[in-house]
């Protein structure tokens, strides 16, 4: 079963007026309040898995909180029953796993390959999770296993099937790593235009945590003035959201003046 709140904005007309609540806390770095509105509907393996997935998210962005993500993820496992239910907690296992990696936190690589390889045989080809599962694939292959052939495939699959699902958010996180991989062989157009593409995105959706991460990353393909601009932006709001990201420090640069 797919969750809306955790892929698009939660904020459209006709919307459950509880993914709207959490969509409008997790766009702005609030997982803890999130959470807690989905911890009374914990019984079903939807809101279990949906909460389970803010918290791990707040470890990818904050690097703490790594327990109760455990906890709310072992809920979220023992919940499900179905296979995509299954699979979309391996999925989120395996996120969690390479979370901890990459934020140097501790190496579960090995941990998170099986998940997302468990998440993979159990997840149908055209369940709405499969997407989502892509896009964490590449993730792993672009920043752990360092191979961005693989990861670009990865990328390139998640981008079409969130075009096709009609998932705005996840083509913001496509369009930025397809843009990442595009700069990286040089491609200073097309990676500019990726860029742009993922924080018109975000500006549309008001995934506010997302932006700054989002202008930095423009701010990598664009010339002067317009990167010190950028990168003055992201600072502004990296600052407003009480330095979330906390990787994003190293990549802004802080403002001449106060």
């Amino acid at each position: 079963m797919a969750h809306p709140a955790m892929s698009r904005s939660g904020t459209t007309a006709g919307d459950d007026p509880l993914q709207t609540a959490v969509w409008r806390l997790r766009s702005r770095g609030c997982w803890t309040d999130a959470a807690a509105l989905l911890q009374p509907h914990t019984a079903a393996a939807a809101p279990a898995l949906q909460r389970a997935s803010l918290l791990v998210e707040r470890c990818l962005f904050t690097a703490k909180g790594w327990a109760e993500a455990e906890d709310a993820l072992r809920t979220a496992e023992a919940m499900a029953h179905e296979d995509d239910e299954r699979g979309e907690a391996a999925c989120e296992r395996g996120h969690l796993a390479y979370a901890s990696t990459v934020l140097g936190v501790q190496d579960r690589a090995d941990e998170a390959r099986a998940a997302l390889g468990r998440a993979a045989a159990l997840l149908d080809p055209t369940a709405p999770g499969r997407a989502l599962l892509d896009f964490r694939r590449g993730l792993i292959a672009e920043h752990v296993s360092d191979s961005p052939q693989s990861a670009g495939a990865a990328y390139r699959r998640a981008h079409a099937a969130a075009t096709v699902n009609g998932d705005s958010l996840l083509l913001s996180f496509t369009w930025r790593h397809l843009a990442g991989l595009a700069l990286r062989e040089g491609e200073l157009a097309e990676a500019r235009h990726g860029f742009a593409e993922s924080l018109r995105i975000r500006e549309e959706l008001g995934y506010l945590i997302g932006t700054a991460p989002a202008l930095a990353a423009l701010a990598d393909a664009e010339s002067e003035p317009e990167a010190t601009r950028l990168r003055a932006e992201a600072g502004r709001l990296f600052r407003l959201l009480g330095g979330l990201p906390i990787w994003l420090a190293d990549q802004i640069t802080p403002p001449a003046t106060v």
